[in-house]
């Protein structure tokens, strides 16, 4: 309530005046209507002076107790304090304020009886009481008030900083960011004439520079196609606002049916230059083992992607593998024991990359080995099965029998998956001191990075094809039809029959399985699945709706199957005219199931992101937890319009 009184008092004494004059005009004709007005008018003046009293001295008892509370200095000091100061009433009602703040937040004028959250925009005078203060702005001048209590009411201090606050925002905005610039797929082009080569380096240089002019910013050629910008941290804002618009320039150089794509690793919020170049070359790897053709901005640790719509090249070169073979063969020299583990609810492409490296652990390095792996949650019983029937010994062990054998020198290798929260066994993970990991989807921000070795390649088409060509550099002696069967049942797999992600190196390692004496034939039995999954496949397949070129279907089924089917669905739901991509949504015990399919053109692996999954440009999967399948589409529905709102103009999705 508004205490306003006392700016209604001389109305009150004007209209009591008015009233005697009126009762003394009265007496000549009616002395009984003069008494009355007489009696009203005294009463009036009675009330008015009474209330006045009454209020002056509540400002008096108001500034003396906060003069106290605070400084312990009387109410005179107050108005000499340099900055605006306001004191309010219990009702939050301004009851005194000294000559600056008439001046510098009320333009002149007498702020008494105002409400003093009129003049906290966004704020309310009890939030901010006895707290840290907060920050306001008016009429153009920026403000940290902080408010101090005295009895049932609060003494506002304003601090005026806007010129501090103005300076903290222009060294903010002139803080160096770095970013490290990598022309990923450079050697495509050697094959082309030594002019036709030149004209799209020159090209792709001339766009970076001009990317530099256009933001006065500092431009470097670091040679091995790597280069440096320097901009400001203001111009960075306008790139994320503007969705990078380099990574299109550079992709529109093209030469012989190859387009130059570029990755970006940049850094914000570093004082200096050299935390920002380090900090540059994280994001540059972190986009780099995300496929490249992206943008990686890092700041305070956290990382935001934009781009990604490019398939990953292949990499031609077997040096690095080689160098990877030989760094594990030490590793597996130094241990007593070695495990091999993939990801929770396993497929062929991780079992079958788990037996062939169980193999040569056991027969080439005479190690103790085994696959660590849940049966029961599997998604290659018919491969476990098949290897059960023709290896001599039990290969397959559980991870609590894996926990139990577990030692300092044990060693932990880790196929087709480098998160720590999808892993088969967490537990197993964290009490292993030596870890490796070969995987090759696209990296993700919490990746294991305490690895010995890290060995990942998103160009390759699966786990199976890369660890293929380790064993190549090893003793692959021992290697077997049977661990060929299984590492081809990989490869076919995440390559849907040689149709994605299908290189020279994918078809190279087929042969070299098939030489030592992979089958098709078994290969395509272990694919096979029992008449129920067939009929929950085709069911989902036939509940599909097409919403933006997206195929989603969402299946009530809760049977042991249905993770099976809903995979096969989704692969099969690809084949439908006018089908980009696929999602399958599905219970699965305490969470909802996303999968998710596509040929290349729509990147799911984005759109899973945007739910809190992630995965593979054509294969993802995303799990949403405290939820139900109708919240679930509604939020896949949202992910794919996010997704689809920052694609390009020819329809591929950004990350």
């Amino acid at each position: 309530m508004k205490r306003k009184h006392w700016t209604l008092t001389p109305w009150f004494i004007i209209f009591g005046a008015a009233m005697l004059v009126m009762a003394a005009l009265m007496f000549r004709y009616d002395t009984t209507l003069f008494i009355i007005e007489l009696v009203v008018s005294v009463a009036a003046f009675t009330a008015v002076f009474v209330v006045s009293l009454r209020f002056r001295s509540y400002i008096r008892s108001s500034v003396r107790s906060t003069a106290e509370r605070i400084v312990g200095l009387n109410a005179d000091y107050l108005e000499k304090y340099k900055y605006p100061v306001a004191v309010s009433g219990e009702k939050g009602d301004i009851i005194w304020c000294n000559a600056r703040f008439r001046k510098s937040i009320c333009g002149g004028r007498s702020p008494e009886g105002d409400n003093i959250n009129a003049y906290l925009p966004g704020f309310h005078i009890r939030d901010i009481t006895d707290s840290e203060g907060c920050d306001i702005a008016i009429d153009g001048k920026e403000f940290t008030v902080y408010a101090v209590s005295n009895d049932g009411g609060a003494v506002c201090h304003f601090i005026d900083n806007t010129y501090y606050k103005a300076t903290a925002r222009e060294y903010h905005a002139n803080m160096p960011c770095v970013a490290l610039i990598s022309f990923d797929n450079a050697e495509d082009f050697f094959t082309d004439s030594d002019e036709s080569y030149s004209n799209v380096v020159i090209s792709v240089e001339a766009n970076l520079q001009g990317w530099a002019i256009d933001y006065n910013a500092l431009y470097k050629r670091l040679g091995n196609n790597r280069y440096m910008i320097v901009f400001r941290d203001a111009d960075v804002e306008k790139m994320i606002a503007q969705k990078f618009p380099i990574l299109k320039n550079v992709r529109s150089i093209s030469s012989n049916r190859h387009f130059a794509t570029v990755s970006v690793g940049l850094c914000r919020g570093c004082k200096m230059v050299r935390d920002s170049e380090m900090n540059a070359r994280k994001a540059l790897e972190m986009a780099l083992g995300r496929g490249g053709d992206q943008v990686a901005v890092i700041k305070d640790g956290s990382y935001e992607f934009f781009g990604g719509t490019a398939a990953a090249t292949e990499k031609v070169s077997k040096v690095r593998m080689r160098v990877i073979a030989n760094a594990i063969s030490r590793a597996v020299n130094d241990s007593d024991k070695v495990y091999i583990m993939g990801h929770r609810f396993s497929d062929l492409d991780c079992v079958g990359a788990a037996i062939g490296l169980q193999c040569i652990m056991d027969k080439a390095f005479k190690r103790y080995s085994k696959v660590v792996i849940n049966r029961e949650t599997s998604m290659a019983k018919q491969l476990i099965d098949y290897t059960d029937e023709r290896v001599e010994g039990n290969i397959f062990i559980t991870p609590e029998e894996a926990l139990r054998g577990l030692s300092s020198k044990t060693l932990l290798i880790i196929v087709d998956t480098h998160l720590k929260n999808s892993l088969e066994s967490a537990a197993l993970y964290e009490k292993c001191k030596r870890v490796v990991v070969i995987d090759h989807h696209r990296r993700a921000v919490n990746y294991i990075n305490n690895a010995l070795v890290f060995c990942h390649e998103p160009s390759a088409s699966s786990a199976c094809e890369m660890c293929c060509e380790i064993i190549s550099y090893l003793d692959d002696k021992s290697l077997g039809y049977i661990q060929a069967d299984a590492l081809l049942s990989g490869i076919m797999l995440d390559t849907k029959n040689f149709v994605l992600k299908t290189g020279v190196r994918t078809f190279e390692a087929a042969a070299y399985l098939r030489r030592k004496g992979a089958n098709t034939l078994t290969v395509k039995e272990m694919f096979s699945g029992s008449i129920d999954t067939y009929r929950e496949k085709v069911e989902i397949v036939c509940n599909s709706q097409v919403y933006n070129g997206c195929a989603i279907s969402v299946s009530e089924r809760r049977d042991r199957d249905i993770r099976l089917a809903a995979a096969q669905a989704a692969d099969e739901m690809l084949t439908i005219t006018g089908v980009a991509a696929s999602f399958v949504l599905f219970h699965d015990t305490d969470h909802i199931n996303i999968s998710a399919r596509s040929y290349g053109r729509v990147n799911v692996q984005v759109i899973m992101e945007h739910l809190g999954g992630g995965g593979h440009q054509t294969m993802a999967a995303a799990q949403l937890y405290n939820t139900n399948l109708q919240d679930a589409y509604r939020q896949l529905i949202a992910a794919i319009d996010a997704a689809f709102n920052e694609s390009e103009p020819d329809g591929q999705t950004k990350g």
